[in-house]
């Protein structure tokens, strides 16, 4: 930079070298674009005007956590060179793998000039440990006595995992890793123009080195990213000019030689030139070349499986966006998705699970409980085998947990350890602290154990509830009888009673005598027929088709509402009514009773974080302790997760129920230690179990099929019967009335048309009046039907004085009827309303009866009234009853 006058400076080649020349540059203000510095700890943050025209490490991390999370890994152990190369990435690993809930239990950490001893040691150490996912990132030299010590301690076998990053993956013509290793390598389009620069680059590689490996002249993604520097660089200078880069040379203002790095000067130029190249932008060998804050774009990463002579098969494509796909571009369908079949290691087809049980032959210690009340022996119990004092559990835990161990794909060694007299949350956390491997119990899973503990998903759903004494609750107030019925019944029954008996009044008061009368005797008669149906002791002989239909539909309603009430108060009076005596938590939270829970439960601590008082709860230990205080009344009820109360129902279901479930827990679930990898593989060994048969015959073994007993039946409640169970049939009863009155009133407007055309047509009579009129028309007898007929064929109904002997049968309006006078002033005084309208004759000229009970005919006017013009009959018919 002092002697030559550098304007920039394209190199170096290492990370150590980038640094130092780095710090440099920045101080003399002259880029540096590096191709193949990779390492994290060199960036333009940290100096100015250093340009990474490669890819970072770090970016390649995201790739790895990827292939951890698609094959399962949940353990990765990175193998890096403890140096500025290799340890920078590592960070950005660990973030990365952390995100994909992948752990990083240790690191081996090799220095760049480690001995074959030193790296067989650290891999026969890494052989006796449980992870079988490891990374390398390492120079060429190293990696290969890495895999060469890998491969004489059995560590290329089936059930291993090796991922190697884009620095050994580029250079395979010069490094050979063994058959089934994963590798990254930067995805660089395959152009005319690649493929051309490749074709002479290996020709002219060839000719200079005629002895060498043909696979030693393919130019890797480090010799791309080399030419597109050189070309970016090229293409900066170009655009600047001679005149931005030629005088002076060197560096102004510098004191002293090229070697005092004290005294650099400063480069005019340095800025300009820099922010030419890091504003150039083209499409090159390697892809886009385009420089974001001083580093290259992350473009997709090739995901390759390693063959045989070190050839790459192709699996897929990583991007920052879409993850692992098979086709770069394909989308995110469903095909495209992840990556093509992998060759592991010894050929193998099968996923590495990458993790393994341990070589040192210790068995996994699982705490059992083994103080539990034989009460709830089903959940779990802990026997001792007196002949060979081995510990034998038992219960649907215990059953459940050795189903799930028999599905895992690898053996699982494991004995059990009694641990008694110990809450539930000291056992969480002696697990979570290491002196225990594992606690297979009923432990339920709460968000504060869960801070000490992993726990498998949940094998049983649980929640909280209450078991409560039935009581009789038979009613023996004297209003009982009013019970089986609903108000909106009763309401109803009452509205189309009365209108049934108004429906049949109206049709039967015109032709039978027994519903007529004074005004009181007629709604007297309405009433008492209406009501007397309820118990069919309507005693009136109807003479009309139409009420005789009506009653009957009416009848068949009665019959049936009559039995549900019967039946419904007998079972009210009869049958006991089983009820809870504490109906729900809210009743219990403001009652005074005592509440029993189970000793060392985490109930204690839920009830009262909610504000439950702590002296009213009663801890036991025993199921017959809880049946015992509820028989004697020491406590109103039990609170307890429902699997627990479910076994006391089925041992003390006489007169206790359980009520509704108050809310949800997290079940129950085996705790490991945090980060154990039996976490997840016992989990999905759950699921299979859930879904399949096996976990409902594990629960019917121990728990049975009912949660109740034959004994105690289930509570009987008697509700009230409401409307909404009988309205389609006082649908049918009103629909029937409502019809046979329309008929009923369409015949009399049709028989009466024309005395009614003459009282509308009438002068000087208003609408009241009109009204008033047809009203007694219609209240009048009908003389014309065959209840009034004699035998002989006269009109009949009493023995009172005969018409005129001539037979004419003409019966005349009174002379003070207000329609025999043209021009009449209204008045109401004037009407001879009450007077008895005559019957007409016979046709045979035989005498004809009043009915009986009707006043005498008013004396008639000699002669008709020329104002109307209807004969004498229908005059007659007007004239009044």
């Amino acid at each position: 930079m002092t002697a030559q006058g550098a304007r920039a400076i394209l190199g170096p080649q290492s990370s150590v070298e980038s640094a130092f020349v780095a710090d440099l540059a920045t101080r003399a203000e002259v880029p540096v674009v590096s191709f193949s510095a990779t390492s994290p700890s060199v960036c333009a943050s940290a100096a100015p005007f250093f340009a990474r025209a490669a890819l970072s490490d770090a970016a390649q991390a995201g790739a790895v956590a990827a292939l951890a999370t698609y094959f399962g890994w949940r353990r990765v152990v990175p193998i890096y060179q403890d140096d500025d190369y290799g340890a920078a990435f590592v960070p950005f690993l660990v973030d990365a793998l952390t995100a994909a809930r992948a752990e990083v239990p240790y690191r081996c950490a090799l220095p760049g000039g480690a001995s074959k001893d030193a790296v067989a040691a650290a891999m026969y150490r890494l052989e006796s440990e449980q992870t079988r996912a490891f990374v390398v990132h390492a120079r060429p030299a190293l990696a290969e006595l890495v895999f060469a010590t890998a491969v004489e301690a059995g560590m290329m076998a089936r059930g291993y995992a090796w991922v190697i990053t884009d620095g050994l993956t580029g250079l395979l013509g010069s490094i050979h890793p063994p058959q089934g290793v994963i590798g990254l390598v930067p995805y660089a389009p395959a152009t005319p123009r690649l493929r051309d620069v490749r074709r002479r680059w290996a020709r002219k590689f060839m000719r200079e080195h005629r002895d060498a490996d043909p696979a030693q002249a393919e130019m890797g993604c480090y010799a791309l990213w080399a030419y597109d520097a050189a070309w970016a660089v090229a293409s900066a200078a170009e655009r600047l000019g001679p005149s931005d880069l030629s005088s002076p040379p060197g560096l102004v203002g510098g004191r002293s030689g090229p070697t005092d790095l004290s005294g650099l000067g400063r480069s005019t130029s340095g800025e300009k030139f820099l922010a030419a190249i890091t504003n150039t932008t083209f499409d090159g060998l390697g892809g886009r070349f385009e420089l974001v804050d001083g580093e290259l774009a992350a473009p997709a990463f090739r995901v390759v499986n390693i063959m045989e002579d070190a050839k790459e098969r192709s699996l897929g494509f990583w991007t920052p966006k879409h993850g692992l796909h098979r086709r770069l571009g394909g989308g995110a369908s469903a095909s495209n998705s992840g990556l093509a079949p992998v060759i592991w290691p010894d050929e193998s087809t099968v996923v590495p699970i990458g993790w393994v049980q341990p070589t040192s032959g210790r068995k996994l210690r699982v705490a059992v409980p083994g103080d539990v009340d034989p009460g709830y022996g089903p959940i779990v119990h802990l026997d001792v085998d007196p002949a060979t004092n081995r510990t034998v559990a038992g219960g649907f835990v215990i059953e459940v947990f050795e189903a799930a161990v028999r599905l895992l794909p690898y053996a699982l060694p494991f004995e059990y350890v009694s641990v008694s007299s110990m809450p539930y949350d000291r056992l969480v956390e002696k697990v979570g602290n290491g002196d225990l491997d594992a606690a297979v119990a009923d432990i339920t899973i709460t968000a504060n154990r869960s801070q000490h503990v992993d726990f498998t998903l949940p094998y049983m759903s649980s929640g909280i509830a209450m078991v409560v004494p039935m009581r009789d609750q038979r009613s023996t107030r004297a209003w009982v009888f009013l019970k089986p019925l609903r108000y909106d019944l009763w309401l109803v029954s009452f509205v189309f009673l009365i209108f049934t008996g108004f429906v049949v009044w109206a049709v039967e008061h015109r032709v039978n005598g027994e519903f007529r009368g004074p005004p009181y005797y007629q709604i007297g008669t309405l009433l008492y027929f209406g009501f007397s149906t309820l118990v069919f002791a309507h005693r009136e002989n109807l003479k009309s088709n139409l009420s005789r239909f009506v009653v009957v539909v009416w009848v068949f309603v009665v019959l049936i509402l009559q039995s549900s009430y019967t039946a419904s108060l007998t079972s009210m009076l009869t049958v006991p009514q089983l009820e809870p005596a504490i109906r729900d938590y809210a009743s219990l939270w403001l009652g005074a009773d005592k509440v029993g829970i189970m000793n060392n439960s985490f109930m204690r601590v839920s009830m009262t974080r909610s504000g439950f008082p702590p002296s009213r709860l009663r801890p036991y230990r025993a199921a017959h302790s809880f049946h015992e205080a509820l028989l004697d009344g020491t406590i109103g009820a039990i609170v307890d997760e429902t699997p627990y109360l479910r076994l006391f129902l089925k041992a003390y279901c006489d007169n206790f129920t359980k009520t509704a479930q108050t809310n949800k827990t997290g079940g129950f679930g085996f705790a490991f230690p945090k980060g154990s990898p039996y976490v997840a593989d016992l989990s999905r060994a759950i699921l299979n179990l859930t879904e399949s048969d096996g976990m409902s015959a594990i629960e019917r073994k121990w728990f049975g099929d009912a949660e109740g007993c034959a004994a105690q039946g289930s509570p009987f409640t008697s509700d009230s019967l409401s409307f909404a169970s009988f309205w389609g049939l006082f649908l049918v009863t009103g629909a029937t009335s409502l019809l046979c009155c329309a008929v009923h009133l369409a015949t009399f407007l049709v028989v009466e048309r024309r005395w009614i055309w003459e009282v509308a047509s009438a002068p000087h009579v208003p609408l009241k009046g009109r009204i008033w009129m047809l009203l007694k028309r219609f209240d009048h007898k009908d003389l014309s039907s065959h209840t009034f007929r004699t035998k002989d064929g006269g009109a009949g109904g009493g023995s009172v004085a005969g018409r005129s002997a001539n037979g004419a049968g003409a019966a005349h309006i009174a002379a003070g009827s207000p329609l025999s006078v043209s021009n009449h002033t209204y008045d109401m005084s004037e009407w001879s309303f009450d007077a008895p309208s005559p019957a007409p004759a016979s046709a045979t000229g035989e005498s004809v009866e009043l009915a009986a009970g009707d006043e005498a005919a008013a004396e008639v006017a000699a002669a008709p009234n020329p104002n109307l013009s209807c004969d004498q009959t229908d005059t007659g018919n007007l004239a009044g009853n």
